[in-house]
């Protein structure tokens, strides 16, 4: 093959790959800052969170991306305030997408049980490739370098982006939405213009107890039904299910796909079953989730492992001058807090 017609098809997968999806995280209630920017400081202070996600690992070169997060609640400002970095890598050639953002967001307490919370995001963002990682056909000739001019083409595209969202919950019910990359960042490597698609998100979910009475033992169970449905450009995504929970531990089965919906050869567009557990304690918690996956990758893929890290913290008392409405704002969660709500 001419070595200036397999680096244009090189640099169109690229294309490609750049302008479908953003990485995910199948465990998304476990990113609640990379889910939505509604999320931030929704704890009682302070949160540390770290996700690590191996996609297709029987492939070549899997897909890795790996999240980190901290945010704090301010309850002088009924604010929220985080900071989050992301990085994912693909590909052989090196491929690596880093992210490093600020979130915002405000508590409006609409009743005794309800709140909103609407938040933005402002990132900044660099992507590209390692060309000493390339291996075209002259470098065969000239000691691993490659004399092709277009080569200097390739590099790395550095951008601003810019999201936000809202979320509405009460202790056990929530509903959101995100909007990420609403400027559609320009992605290309290759001093042209290849944008990144506006993403959508919508997501809800509720926690039912499975006992009623007058019971208060932290072994009381409970169900986390949830949903999560994502758009960007022509590809959208839907994932729901359950975990069941009786504390410290839960297990949950999610299903990822459109049983409504076929694909152009006349299938179920279907793509993953994800089976999860976790550990939560009081104020540390561990997930761990496999995708087994049921589409046409399901022998060769391997699926995806994701591992997330939750520690939350209170670093100093509430200041007085702090009206109780504003202090006792309740949290959504997974997991039971009651020192936190009662």
């Amino acid at each position: 093959m001419n070595k200036r017609i397999g680096i244009w098809i090189f640099a169109l997968l690229i294309g490609v790959s750049a302008s479908a999806q953003d990485p995910q995280f199948s465990q998304f209630y476990q990113a609640p800052l990379y889910l939505n920017p509604g999320f931030t400081g929704i704890t009682p202070q302070q949160r540390f969170v770290v996700n690590h996600r191996i996609q297709w690992p029987n492939l070549p070169q899997a897909f890795a991306t790996y999240a980190a997060s901290y945010d704090i609640f301010v309850d002088e400002l009924r604010s929220g305030f985080g900071i989050m970095m992301t990085t994912d890598k693909m590909g052989s050639a090196g491929w690596r997408t880093s992210t490093f953002g600020l979130l915002y967001s405000y508590k409006v307490r609409l009743n005794d049980n309800l709140v909103f919370s609407p938040g933005l995001y402002f990132g900044y963002g660099i992507n590209g490739l390692d060309r000493t990682k390339l291996r075209l056909g002259d470098g065969l000739e000239f000691n691993g370098q490659s004399l092709d001019p277009d080569l200097n083409r390739l590099g790395n595209q550095q951008y601003f982006d810019f999201g936000s969202g809202f979320l509405f919950y009460t202790k056990s019910l929530w509903l959101g939405g995100a909007f990420q990359h609403m400027n559609t960042p320009n992605l290309s490597i290759l001093n042209s213009t290849s944008r990144l698609p506006m993403k959508t998100t919508i997501h809800g979910g509720g926690r039912i107890s499975l006992y009623h009475g007058f019971r208060t033992s932290s072994k009381v169970s409970y169900i986390t039904p949830s949903f999560i449905y994502r758009k960007q450009g022509p590809i959208s995504q839907l994932d729901f299910g359950l975990n069941y929970h009786i504390d410290p531990v839960s297990i949950g089965v999610w299903y990822r796909g459109k049983p409504f919906e076929t694909n152009v050869i006349g299938t179920v567009n279907q793509d993953a079953l994800i089976f999860v557990m976790g550990i939560y304690l009081a104020n540390f918690n561990v997930g761990y989730s496999y995708d087994f996956s049921v589409s046409e990758l399901s022998t060769t893929s391997g699926g995806a492992h994701e591992l997330s890290i939750v520690y939350e913290f209170v670093a100093k008392p509430i200041s007085r001058g702090v009206k109780k409405r504003n202090r006792l704002i309740p949290c959504p969660t997974f997991n039971r807090k009651p020192n936190f709500w009662n």
